[in-house]
């Protein structure tokens, strides 16, 4: 046999390993998609590499340490996702409960160990939920109108993270209210240019044309001073000795502490029950009743990620909705967060490339795919008052609190008052009845925090 014949035979025994492992054919994908979608899911995520060491720095974390603590985080949970899940999903501490570690609790003299300990609390709460099956439970009690909804609220949320990311919207000083930005500033600029890209590509079918959206917005931005060059392109990561082990699990134990716990616990149960539907509906994973064969093994996985993570001093690893620019770009399977996590490996080295990405480069996927989400709402029955106002209050509330987990809440909420007062109680779940004690007192103690 000639070496050529060995190395096919290789390749080929290779790529059947990877197609048997990961169901490439069964959800109709190839290795090349599933890896372009995984970079493309990592340079959409790769802005939290920065936002989110930022915002735990401010209860006093060392930044360094939180920095390695965050790409240890996204590439342990990515990869459980891929060989347990076989899900695209990347897995990693999001936005809103680093701010309530970080801004939040720290805000109230609690120190950001027991403020781990809190957010410890709540995964070891998710991972207990998630054993007995009660998370699939309350997944599959939500209504068929609400999971059509989903998808255009966590869009409506992602557009306008985009857009803020971009500079071309922000919140006034003065009123808090949103307002437009500076169009004319060089980062928006580089935004509306990325954006035009992502559209032009996108209309012509390019493969990756959000990926190539992304790059070529980001070498746009050095002129303009907004992107900046590293000074390094290789440097040893940061010891993250500084926050291991540094979680107060007892310190936590508070009756004083039991808002916050459920404050946690509540946003992070929606957000992630949102992402999950949300972007396993944008990969074509969700059957005709919107539910999600296996869900119990996302869940299991981000329950984990949850619990485990504070103890490198990093809250709230959950599926990120970033995990949609995957999607978007053809993710369907585990080799998907695979290929993400192979990426946020190499940051360990190459952290400078990566914090190289600005935020307004990474803007236009946003925007564009939260806007693609959105258009979902067309699914949802506009003719049924009763099915149709839950889920515009759920938009609504999104919008108002900065929050999809929030807004799910609300959602939900809201859907038992209006059945209820229209006369049609008996088609509220039972379930539902139960859920909404707890949602009543989480927005309870979410105006009084």
């Amino acid at each position: 046999m000639s070496e050529s014949s060995v190395k096919n035979v290789t390749v080929s025994a290779d790529e059947s390993w990877i197609q048997r492992r990961f169901h490439l054919h069964q959800r109709q994908t190839k290795i090349k998609t599933e890896c372009l979608a995984g970079i493309t899911g990592f340079l959409a995520a790769a802005y939290l590499l920065v936002v989110i060491p930022g915002l735990l720095a401010v209860s006093g974390m060392d930044k360094g340490a939180a920095t390695t603590g965050v790409i240890l985080v996204f590439v342990l949970g990515s990869l459980l996702m891929a060989f347990y899940a076989n899900l695209p999903f990347m897995v990693g501490p999001g936005i809103g409960g680093s701010v309530l570690v970080g801004i939040t609790l720290a805000g109230d003299g609690i120190t950001w160990p027991i403020a781990l300990g809190i957010a410890c609390w709540s995964g070891i709460l998710f991972f207990v939920m998630t054993v007995f099956g009660l998370r699939e439970v309350v997944t599959r009690s939500v209504p068929q109108s609400i999971k059509l909804g989903l998808t255009a609220s966590i869009g409506i949320f992602v557009a306008l993270l985009g857009f803020r990311n971009a500079g071309l919207v922000m919140a006034n000083a003065k009123t808090h209210a949103l307002a437009l930005g500076d169009f004319t500033a060089p980062g928006a600029l580089i935004a509306l240019l990325g954006l035009l890209v992502a559209v032009g590509l996108q209309a012509r079918k390019v493969p990756g044309a959000i990926l190539w959206a992304i790059l070529l917005a980001t070498l746009a931005g050095i002129p303009f001073g907004v992107t900046h060059l590293p000074g390094q392109w290789i440097s040893l990561p940061h010891s993250v000795a500084p926050l291991l082990g540094k979680v107060d699990l007892i310190g936590a134990i508070n009756i004083a502490f039991l808002p916050f716990l459920f404050i946690f616990f509540a946003s992070e149960f929606f957000s992630t029950m949102g992402t999950t539907l949300a972007v396993g509906g944008e990969a074509g994973l969700l059957d005709e009743h919107g539910n999600m064969k296996h869900i119990n093994r996302p869940f299991m996985v981000d329950s984990i990620a949850a619990a485990l993570g504070p103890i490198v001093g990093i809250p709230a690893a959950t599926a990120l909705i970033e995990s949609s620019a995957a999607a978007e770009a053809g993710g369907k399977t585990g080799l998907t967060a695979l290929a993400a996590a192979i990426m946020f490996m190499l940051m360990l080295l190459f952290t400078p490339i990566a914090l190289m990405i600005p935020k307004e480069a990474t803007a236009p996927a946003l925007i564009l795919i939260g806007l693609n989400m959105f258009s979902n709402l067309r699914k949802v029955d506009l003719a049924n008052f009763t099915d149709a106002l839950p889920v515009l209050m759920m938009v609504m509330i999104t919008l108002i609190s900065n929050s999809f987990g929030t807004g799910i809440a609300g959602g939900l909420l809201f859907y038992v008052i209006i059945k209820v007062v229209a006369g049609k109680a008996r088609e509220v779940p039972v379930g539902l009845y139960i859920l909404a004690i707890p949602l009543v007192y989480y927005f309870a103690t979410l105006v009084h925090h």
